[in-house]
Parts: structure tokens; C-alpha cells; sequence
């Protein structure tokens, strides 16, 4: 969320609570971070990390190149730029996931602002990030599921049922979106039957306080082989 401010306005009417993540300094990210936290929402810093194939990383982004004090700096004024934060996920990120000494450098820096958790979206399946942030003492989790990686409904739609297979087999499951039109559309039509497929909706910290909560979650809670390849750059 934050470049289009008609489609983020859509997102932010889906119902039932939907955690919003938003890129940090773009057009409209302080205008629909306000909103999305105004309808109180929860709210995610959505962090720019360098891909593997080095397309282009957009404001705020963190890359291999950078010292630590640069490092550090950029992501003091990326969490600056979404006030009401209380989370972050990375965008991109094959690349820069993958190194221990960069992860490091992240969560330490996360872990000593306190109160914000961690989702890795697991762009890579050599990430280390969600490990990197549980070793410095921050909540953390993983993305199950990615349910655009088509813009296709019908290829959304079949991901969203996948979502709600996997929450129903192990009790929970954090799924990532973005606010392409058919995406919305899908939501807008499914959200509202969650009930009936036996399962709810709820924050993020929610989720990850559930997972927690569960003593074998990160000793079994790896994607399939299924769900990791859709994984993207």
C-alpha cells in the first residue's frame, strides 16, 4: 500500500480486520496509513530489501552495498514514515534475506525500538530472516501463502481457498496481498464467507500471539514445497 490512493481507499473498505502493510515515503502512504489506523486497523511497515535480479528497490529501500550506520539510518526514517506501525515485512528481499550479517543488523535495530514484530515474506526459500529476528528476541513470523503473484481472479481465488486449507490444518495462517483490482474483488467476495469455511480473520499480532502460543510452531511450521515456490523475487 501507498502508491494509489483510489485502489488503497478500496483495500481499506475490505471488511473484517485486515492488517495493512505500507511502503515507506510514497505519494500516499501518510495519507492511507492515517485512514487505515483512523478505522483501527493494524498497521504494517512494508520494507524495501534488495532483490536478487536488482530491480528497482523504490524510497527507503536497504541493500548489500550499505554500511551499518547507512543501514541504519534508512530504516529509522522508513519507521518515521508509518507512525503506527506495530510490525514489519519485508518487500522484495531475495537477496538481501538471505545474508546473516544484514538480517542481524535489522532486527537488532527493530529489537531495540521495542513492541514491533517481524513476518518474513519468504521471497527466497534461503531466508534467514524470521530466524535472524527470533535470536535477537523479537516476535516473528512467516508468510504462508502469496495470493497474487497472478493477477488473475481465478488463479487468486484458488490461492485463497489454499489460505484457508492451511489455516484450517494447523490452526492459523498469514497470507500476503496487494491491492491489484482482482485482488480486491476476490476479497470482497470471499472475506465475508470465512465463517462458513471454519475459520476467522484476525491481526497479525493476533496470529502470531496463537502461534506462540503452540510449543512445535516453528519446529513444523515450514511451507510445503507447494506453497514456497510461489514465492516471489
Amino acid at each position: 500500500m501507498g502508491y494509489d490512493l483510489a485502489r488503497g481507499r478500496q483495500a481499506l473498505q475490505l471488511p473484517g480486520a485486515v492488517t495493512y502493510s505500507f511502503l515507506p515515503r510514497t505519494p500516499n502512504t501518510a495519507i492511507l496509513s492515517a485512514e487505515a489506523w483512523s478505522r483501527g486497523r493494524e498497521i504494517m511497515l512494508h520494507l524495501p530489501m534488495q532483490a536478487a535480479d536488482d530491480r528497482a528497490l523504490g524510497p527507503g529501500g536497504l541493500t548489500l552495498e550499505m554500511t551499518e550506520p547507512e543501514f541504519r539510518l534508512v530504516v529509522e526514517d522508513d519507521l518515521a514514515a508509518v507512525p503506527h506501525a506495530v510490525g514489519v515485512n519485508n518487500h522484495m528481499g531475495s537477496l538481501l534475506t538471505r545474508h546473516p550479517g544484514a538480517m542481524g543488523w535489522l532486527m537488532a535495530q527493530l529489537a531495540e525500538r521495542g513492541g514491533l514484530y517481524f513476518v518474513d515474506s519468504r521471497t527466497s526459500e534461503h531466508t534467514v530472516a524470521e530466524r535472524a529476528a527470533l535470536a535477537r528476541g523479537l516476535v516473528a513470523s512467516r508468510r504462508d501463502v502469496f495470493l497474487d503473484n497472478e493477477p488473475d481472479e481465478a488463479y487468486i481465488a484458488a490461492q485463497f481457498h489454499a489460505l484457508v486449507a492451511v489455516a484450517r490444518r494447523d490452526g492459523n495462517a498469514i497470507a500476503i496481498a496487494h491491492p491489484h483490482p482482482a485482488t480486491l474483488a476476490v476479497l470482497r467476495r470471499e472475506l465475508p464467507k470465512l465463517a462458513q469455511y471454519g475459520v476467522g480473520l484476525l491481526p497479525v499480532s493476533r496470529i502470531i500471539e496463537r502461534q506462540r502460543r503452540s510449543p512445535t510452531w516453528h519446529a513444523s511450521s515450514s511451507p510445503s514445497p507447494q506453497v514456497a515456490k510461489n514465492s516471489k523475487p
